[in-house]
């Protein structure tokens, strides 16, 4: 989507945005770190409009590494559109124009049927709960379904909460467990935020959420706690363990913490790193990025968790 970045009637910075798109950029600049001989393709699945903005973004997603093949392109719709409004201590609230917007729609493209048979083609498959919130219903029954299909095929489902209250009708919290239920059921690697899970479904620990997850069939959970880390937990372990974090002194913008976090996380993963090394990547990846305004910060900032780590 395009990104509105600043104070209604001020001054707006313009950029594009959205939770997965800004883990794959993230995923695709961390698999730098990673030296072995086969690289980690990272794919993009989305719908655009064929407007200027639509080709402009696809454009820098290519620029970024990300293979956009899977793009498909929609003529008679725009990209949507949010605008992050930001309080003193870098906490955000959102605002969506996106009912009409090609990615609500992708499921219904003629086209769809050619991702369906690349993304069985896949090593995992990531999606959010936005992913699921902008589908209109009967869409968003037909994803759940095919991602439960892809798991039983062998293909990785990785999944992260992401819960925007402002994204389902009438904030139907009935209807977001149900499709939330459906989801963690055909999950394979769960990246959930706490406070998502916790205005779902009224969690009182972390370690309540885990189990949660686990009692849904999910192998492998990390729940982010922010400042505090991560809790993690798998099929191999009773009880979770912390993944500490450092806490960033100067917070500029939470927007994209969780989605650094993912795409950190996840390149260290797919490389074959274990689950605490890979939240150690995701949380070095995330305090960078909450240093800087926008959800996608430039290359050079992040450049700086490469030296560290190489």
């Amino acid at each position: 989507m395009i990104e509105l970045n600043g104070k209604p009637f001020g001054a707006m910075h313009q950029t594009f945005g959205g939770d997965t798109l800004n883990a794959a950029v993230y995923l695709s600049r961390g698999c730098e770190l990673n030296t072995e001989d086969q690289p980690i393709t990272v794919s993009y699945v989305s719908a655009m409009g064929t407007d200027p903005l639509s080709e402009g973004m696809v454009s820098r997603w290519h620029d970024e590494g990300i293979n956009t093949d899977l793009v498909l392109r929609d003529d008679n719709r725009t990209p949507g559109l949010y605008l992050i409004q930001l309080d003193d201590q870098g906490e955000r609230t959102f605002l969506y124009w996106r009912n009409q917007s090609p990615a609500r729609y992708l499921l219904q493209h003629p086209d769809f049927s050619q991702i369906e048979q690349s993304l069985s083609k896949m090593d995992m498959v990531f999606v959010s709960g936005i992913s699921l919130a902008i589908l209109p219903e009967e869409d968003r029954i037909k994803l759940l379904e095919l991602l439960a299909n892809l798991r039983s095929q062998g293909v990785e489902v990785s999944f992260d909460s992401n819960y925007r209250p402002a994204l389902w009708p009438n904030d139907e919290l009935k209807t977001v467990k149900e499709n939330y239920q459906a989801m963690y059921q055909a999950t394979d690697l769960a990246l959930v935020t706490f406070d998502d899970e916790q205005l779902i479904w009224g969690d009182k620990t972390p370690q309540e959420t885990l189990d949660r997850l686990q009692k849904l069939g999910v192998t492998k959970a990390v729940v982010k706690l922010g400042e505090e880390g991560c809790l993690v937990g798998d099929t191999t372990s009773d009880n979770g363990y912390a993944v500490p974090t450092t806490p960033v002194e100067t917070v500029v913008d939470t927007t994209s913490a969780g989605d650094s976090f993912n795409g950190g996380f996840l390149s260290c993963y797919l490389a074959g790193g274990n689950l605490e090394q890979s939240c150690q990547r995701g949380n070095a990846l995330a305090g960078v990025v909450i240093q800087h305004r926008g959800a996608i910060i430039p290359k050079s900032a992040t450049d700086v968790v490469t030296q560290k780590q190489n």
